[in-house]
């Protein structure tokens, strides 16, 4: 009896030592996307003139009023709702990717992979070739996006597996390029210009009323997500498992689809198709903490924004002179992680 109450002590310390490793884990990427944000701050694409020390950034955020006028200006106007937006769109993208991945049962899942960045350009550019403006541009954006999350949903409600629904997300992303390509077709030079440079994916459109409604949608849906973390924790068993322990698996998954859906498609709106994060994201965080997600989806959220915010830095550097398409870093940066699943799941397919 005695040993039995050892072993289940030492059973309960190991668990513990386990779960504040996890947590340092959460802390340092907070850390990391603090630092990251601030290099973000410091960095700039132009003249060496214009970069800024950390004591300069550090001392304008905490007293504005007492800072000069062109560093306020580069710091708070310019360049800190760039920053806070990628660490908000990272957060979001990285959390969405890792419930898709979840409740599909699938780590090929994400926004982007399923078609919800190519969907919102075809609605872009549906506004950039009408002339309807900037504002109808992010308008029709989110609308398709939502649309394509909205038919991923109902076809996964006909019981179809979560590789079919993989499948027909890839078609969805195929179709609504050609659809695309259409429309750029029959579009004049600039028009053709503009769809152009909204698909590559850009922080530089953002202000701070795109941040602000980013981060309310962000804030609004993230605690939700986290608060049903034991019931996707249950969900990763499987959805038979998952009923039998008392979860609401077809309420839950309506739940998770509507608030995923709302995150990716208010992200791509304002900034146009930023891919993998949502794929990336979520695999980082799987080989850091495994599938507890109540650890999982905060450390996806983190890696989401840390990798964001670190491609927000790189993209003003490739170029001097000039900012690079954050999209085209972060599906760079994307790409290794997107072989490396296939592979890993083609050898775990050959071992079985």
């Amino acid at each position: 009896m005695a040993r039995n109450s050892a072993l289940h002590d030492s059973g309960r310390a190991v668990y513990a030592r386990q779960n504040q490793k996890k947590y340092w884990i959460i802390a340092g990427l907070a850390a990391f996307c603090l630092a990251a944000c601030l290099l973000d701050i410091m960095t700039a694409a132009a003249s060496p003139a214009y970069r800024l020390s950390s004591y300069d950034v550090i001392q304008c955020l905490l007293h504005p009023s007492q800072a000069s006028p062109g560093t306020y200006v580069i710091v708070i106007k310019m360049r800190l709702p760039i920053s806070l937006m990628a660490l908000v769109i990272g957060f979001s993208l990285g959390t969405a990717g890792a419930v898709m991945q979840t409740i599909l049962h699938n780590p090929l899942a994400s926004p982007y992979t399923l078609g919800v960045g190519t969907a919102a350009g075809f609605g872009a550019s549906v506004a950039i070739v009408l002339g309807l403006g900037s504002v109808m541009t992010s308008v029709l954006a989110f609308a398709f996006a939502m649309l394509i999350c909205l038919m991923i949903y109902f076809l996964g409600r006909n019981n179809i597996n979560s590789g079919s629904l993989v499948l027909s997300g890839i078609a969805c992303l195929f179709l609504f390029q050609a659809l695309q390509a259409l429309l750029q077709y029959g579009a004049s030079e600039d028009q053709n210009q503009s769809i152009v440079f909204w698909s590559f994916g850009s922080l530089q459109r953002t202000d701070w009323m795109k941040l602000l409604i980013t981060a309310v949608v962000v804030a609004a849906s993230v605690p939700l997500i986290f608060a049903d973390s034991w019931k996707y924790t249950a969900l990763t068993m499987g959805d038979e498992k998952a009923v039998s322990l008392g979860v609401n698996v077809s309420g839950l998954k309506i739940k998770a689809f509507f608030l995923i859906s709302l995150m990716a498609a208010v992200s791509v709106c304002f900034t146009g198709s930023i891919g993998f994060i949502g794929l990336a994201g979520p695999h980082i965080a799987r080989m850091l903490v495994g599938e507890d997600q109540r650890f999982y989806l905060p450390v996806s959220a983190f890696c989401g924004a840390a990798i964001l915010s670190s491609a927000s830095v790189i993209s003003k550097i490739i170029q001097p002179g000039s900012v690079f398409p954050v999209g085209i870093v972060t599906s760079i940066i994307g790409v290794p992680f997107f072989f490396s699943l296939v592979f890993r799941a083609n050898k775990g397919g050959r071992r079985g």
